[in-house]
């Protein structure tokens, strides 16, 4: 399986500007760059990697890099594009603890769907990182956070495309993107009333695309770098 590391970004994030970089995935971390944790995990993995962001010589090289293409869609969109595969991994570029074992038991535990989206539990988060900031949204099973990888069927994406264009566009009218969602789940969300089955359900409904979500037992997976305050926590 090929992966897609979306390192994309603009030269005028907090971050970036703070380390004069291209984007907040080159920013140092123990004489690195970020994005040369996250290329690492996933080679030793066996994956091939397909980068997309600013050029820089990265140890180890991707196997294909391409430019930024302005935003996260984009750069995805381009990603998947240069896979030759029908299946693929995709990951941001910000992970410095990603390990080749997190990589490897997501690959191993990935359910059988056109879009996997990896998810961890509050006291993995805790536990493995004590004080790390993250946001986390409650369901009837517990707390949890975004991960930062997910597993894509190529076909499936681009059948799905157009919508993902359009809730990226509503991201900032809030009552608009509630009644694309459906009131009743959103509701639900709000209260912590929502089961991870039901919302697996309900977006595949209205992306038209079989959606799992994926409970790991690697925090790895969910901490990346956000702002200062992150890469002050990591000392």
């Amino acid at each position: 399986m090929e992966a897609i590391v979306l390192a994309g970004g603009s030269p005028q994030d907090p971050l970036a500007q703070k380390f004069a970089v291209a984007s907040k995935t080159l920013v140092p971390h123990r004489g690195r760059p970020l994005v040369e944790y996250t290329l690492e995990a996933l080679m030793q993995a066996g994956l091939e990697v397909i980068l997309v962001g600013p050029p820089a010589p990265l140890n180890p090289p991707p196997k294909v890099s391409l430019p930024d293409q302005g935003s996260l869609i984009a750069n995805l969109e381009a990603g998947l594009h240069a896979a030759q595969g029908e299946k693929v991994l995709v990951a941001t570029g910000d992970m410095p603890f990603l390990n080749v074992e997190a990589v490897r038991w997501v690959l191993e535990h990935a359910p059988q769907a056109g879009f996997v989206y990896t998810i961890i539990a509050r006291p993995t988060i805790e536990q493995r990182f004590p004080g790390m900031r993250r946001t986390y949204a409650r369901v009837r099973e517990g707390s949890f956070t975004g991960g930062n990888i997910v597993i894509i069927d190529k076909k499936l994406f681009f059948t799905a495309l157009p919508l993902l264009k359009r809730a990226l566009a509503l991201r900032k009218k809030p009552l608009a993107l509630a009644q694309m969602i459906g009131l009743g789940t959103l509701l639900k969300v709000l209260l912590g009333q929502a089961e991870i089955e039901g919302l697996e359900a309900r977006v595949s409904q209205i992306i038209g695309v079989p959606a799992r979500a994926l409970i790991t037992p690697y925090a790895e997976v969910g901490v990346d770098i956000d702002k200062e305050e992150d890469l002050r926590w990591l000392g």
